[in-house]
């Protein structure tokens, strides 16, 4: 659990846990260990370089790799600067990582060699080019880069409403929003998780951080762990009979994994005989899951399950459902659970009024937790945040003992394996092949990943229906996870007077039968 002592600002973590436990192990990955005491050496020397070449306070630095250790003493080092971390999603095309870092106005990238292809792509296609730093491979020079900073913290201060980190989420005019997370939301984020069943690590725990690290849950369960005193183990490739290996040999406490994990750790056949006594509790969310799936997950790991249902936007805090609501005979499976302690959390109706319970409509919170804002976009922040509150853009409603149910999405966002995609930047895509006269993007179910992206098109006249070449098509355009897995072909695609595409009848007969309209 998070002692608050001490812990002042964002750039505090690594100076208290150096002090009370400079030998203890911070973060392993793939063998690689570095300890507290280590930890905050490496983030001054970071810092001091960040400062040495001249970026200013609340300049962007970006970070396209694979999960790694280094991504959190970068993050760290770059708080202790001023400098902000704005970390890219490593599954984006090449156009889609030149407008994330065009758009943060990245001054520098931090490199993973897996990804020097499209980064090359991606920086080919910008006008103004932030400096590389190889992370590893064969050209790298970050360790060295790193290193030759001084062993000196910069002891910079930090104001509440100083930005400590920047993350992308998927927005419904097809380009990515970036969310600004200040020391303020982080700290309000320490306090609220400490008390909540799964985030309460311990000190001398063991924490396995298997969500990508561009990812809000990435960073937060690394980053609870720290400050907590734990030691994270950080999984580089999701391969399940790896991280199974993984939980047994480093005897994890603690693990988030989205539904599409569990799902694939659950067919893995490793799991049959796997030793997971050590596993005290698995957080999971980004998705609903499938309650034959939850209840065989719990009996298989033995040990107790707790749902997360938040956004980037509240630094993924909102609802939760404890391991005690778990038990089926409660009929609680299906809820994302209750507030957390300090959030509020309301289902409010078109004219902006709560709603009664047991009604429909949309979700909105308002916590320390809310961000400040979309970094460059103040009418998207406008349209977000009113009064303190929060729109999250899910409909849902709530029972008689305070459980929240999410129905569907007012917003017409697809989440596939805890990604988020929305219709508009799939069609965006699509529209442009030379086949397609019209297109509309919808999510469907899908046993293994939740939801599935389908695309429904019409074709020009004359034109062949190859379903095989329009998928090959999006691919070039935009990340794997949003391209179709499958395209229906239509005479007509329904709209409403203004020419808005109407989803909901799109989806109607996929979801037929379904008890909410998500996967």
């Amino acid at each position: 659990m998070i002692d608050m002592n001490g812990l002042e600002t964002m750039a505090d973590p690594p100076r208290v846990q150096a002090r009370l436990r400079p030998d203890a192990v911070a973060y392993l990955c793939e063998g690689r260990s570095v300890t507290f005491a280590a930890f905050n050496e490496r983030t001054n020397r970071t810092a001091d370089q960040l400062i040495a070449m001249g970026l200013k306070p609340g300049d962007r630095i970006a970070l396209l790799s694979k999960n790694t250790e280094l991504f959190f003493e970068i993050l760290f080092g770059a708080i202790k600067a001023r400098v902000v971390l704005a970390p890219v999603n490593f599954r984006l095309a090449p156009p889609e990582i030149a407008y994330t870092l065009t758009d943060a106005g990245a001054k520098l990238l931090f490199l993973g060699a897996d990804f020097a292809e499209p980064a090359a792509k991606a920086l080919a296609q910008m006008e103004i080019k932030p400096d590389i730093i190889a992370l590893d491979g064969p050209n790298a020079g970050y360790a060295a880069w790193r290193d030759a900073g001084r062993d000196r913290d910069p002891m910079l201060p930090i104001g509440d409403d100083d930005d400590v980190l920047q993350l992308y989420t998927s927005g419904t005019t097809g380009h990515p929003k970036g969310v600004q997370l200040t020391n303020a939301n982080y700290l309000a984020f320490f306090r609220l998780a400490g008390p909540i069943p799964g985030f309460d690590y311990r000190v001398g725990e063991t924490v396995m951080n298997a969500m990508p690290q561009f990812h809000v849950a990435g960073c937060n369960v690394g980053m609870i762990a720290l400050a907590s005193g734990s030691k994270t183990v950080i999984v580089r490739d999701l391969i399940p009979a790896a991280v199974i290996d993984l939980l047994q040999r480093e005897r994890v406490n603690h693990a988030f994994f989205v539904p599409a994990v569990i799902m694939m750790l659950m067919q893995s056949p490793e799991m049959a005989s796997a030793d997971l006594s050590s596993v005290q509790s698995v957080a999971y969310g980004a998705s609903p899951i499938a309650e034959d799936l939850l209840v065989r997950a719990r009996e298989r790991f033995g040990c107790d399950f707790l749902q997360l249902y938040g956004m980037t936007e509240t630094v993924g805090a909102a609802t939760y459902l404890p391991p005690a609501a778990h038990d089926p005979a409660l009929g609680k499976l299906r809820s994302c659970g209750r507030a957390w302690p300090g959030i509020e959390v309301e289902v409010r109706g078109g004219d902006g009024d709560p709603v009664p319970i047991g009604d429909v409509g949309e979700i909105f919170i308002r916590a320390p937790v809310v961000m400040k804002g979309y970094w460059n976009k103040p009418e998207a922040t406008a349209e977000a945040i009113h009064g303190g509150w929060y729109k999250t853009g899910d409909a849902a409603y709530q029972d008689a003992e305070g459980f929240f149910y999410i129905y569907d999405r007012v917003k017409d966002m697809i989440v596939t394996g805890g990604e988020n995609v929305y219709p508009a930047e799939v069609e965006n895509a699509i529209f442009g092949h030379p086949n397609v006269a019209d297109v509309a993007v919808i999510g469907v179910p899908d046993d293994k990943w939740g939801e599935a992206v389908k695309a429904i098109v019409i074709a020009k006249p004359g034109a062949p229906q190859d379903a095989a070449d329009i998928i090959a098509w999006a691919r070039e355009r935009v990340a794997n996870y949003k391209v179709p897995k499958s395209v229906d072909f239509v005479d007509a695609i329904p709209r409403n007077p203004s020419g808005k595409i109407l989803r909901r009848e799109l989806r109607a007969p996929y979801w037929e039968g379904r008890t909410r309209m998500v996967g």
